[in-house]
């Protein structure tokens, strides 16, 4: 899922772009930072390395979402958010261990900047998750590639910065597209897609306060804390919904965050190895999957709105990634011109 990047202070270099990212695979994933900041690979081997890496986090992400949609039908919503959060911290622990230890994880400098932050991802993720049990797989994943929209208008108001006018006829071409998918007066009008579109915004504005936290928090600090947030407050409404669940899908519950988790580690190292304006356009198969795992498992093809909407959405996002890309070459290049002054 991709959408717009910003330029940020060399305080947040080493943070995965994440408001480059589209929305559907279900939640921010700033990168957890190595102990030593790594440099961004230029060889093309290590370039296709991370396009091979960012297609396999997609691939995990998707099948995950088609796990969730699955459970869906059966278990509660906040029920699947637990899971998916507290298994997660398995494969994060890794992580953990190799930023220094929990007790570097846990530092935190903007406790009001945390909390927000955690209250707009908690927010998506709930709003994602019932999304993909109620619409087809494909719609809500359609939806969810609006971030990169969201992101850039939210960019002006919440973080001071300047939009030009071919990111904001970009912007425009997007909400066309959002609108063809949403079917406004439409016959065919699902209520529960307006839901889709909420968890897009909530989804955005969590990456919007990710860029925020990124001058003063560690990125593992973010996700900790963010997780954390997710395990207490669906634990929290366990007992007014809580379905017992069989074996086989105990399995696929603690498979949820297992994958996702293991999905997040993978989409942080194929950012570290190739830039993010080459990788973005390979997060859109996200589609791809979602639309294979659809027909396969619940015989569900996407209508021929979704298809326009998309593309629509499509050009917009990939757009505004590369004039973003230009942009941060332009500064960067400034920049370097000063110093030899």
């Amino acid at each position: 899922m991709s959408a717009p990047d910003e330029t940020r202070p060399d305080a947040a270099a080493t943070a995965l772009p994440a408001a480059e990212l589209p929305a559907a695979l279900g939640e921010p994933i700033p990168v957890a930072e190595p102990r030593r900041r790594p440099e961004v690979a230029t060889s093309g081997d290590r370039t296709f390395e991370g396009i091979a890496l960012l297609v396999l986090s997609v691939g995990l992400f998707s099948v995950m979402d088609a796990m969730v949609k699955w459970l869906g039908a059966s278990y509660p919503t906040f029920q699947i958010v637990f899971f998916r959060s507290l298994f997660a911290f398995l494969p994060l622990s890794i992580v953990i261990w190799r930023v220094g230890g929990l007790r570097q994880a846990l530092l935190v400098r903007d406790a009001g900047g945390q909390a927000l932050r955690c209250l707009f991802g908690l927010g998506a993720i709930v709003l994602f998750f019932y999304c993909y049990a109620e619409m087809r797989l494909a719609d809500a994943v359609a939806i969810g590639f609006a971030a990169p929209i969201f992101i850039t208008a939210l960019s002006v108001p919440l973080l001071g910065e300047s939009v030009g006018w071919r990111r904001w006829a970009a912007c425009l071409l997007g909400f066309a597209g959002v609108l063809v998918m949403l079917k406004p007066g439409a016959g065919g009008f699902q209520p529960v897609a307006l839901l889709a579109l909420l968890a897009t915004l909530f989804y955005a504005l969590a990456i919007i306060w990710v860029r925020k936290l990124s001058k003063t928090e560690s990125n593992i600090s973010i996700i900790i804390y963010f997780t954390l947030t997710t395990t207490v407050v669906s634990a929290l409404a366990l007992p007014f919904g809580w379905v017992t669940p069989n074996l086989p899908d105990f399995a696929l519950l603690v498979a949820v965050g297992i994958v996702g988790g293991v999905a997040q580690i993978v989409m942080t190292q194929a950012f570290r190895l190739a830039e993010v304006s080459i990788l973005v356009p390979f997060d859109y198969t996200a589609m791809v999957w979602a639309v294979g795992l659809g027909w396969l498992i619940w015989d569900e093809i996407p209508g021929l709105n979704i298809w326009i909407g998309f593309g629509l959405v499509l050009a917009s996002g990939l757009y505004i990634v590369h004039r973003e890309a230009q942009l941060r070459r332009q500064r960067g290049l400034a920049r370097r011109l000063q110093v030899k002054r």
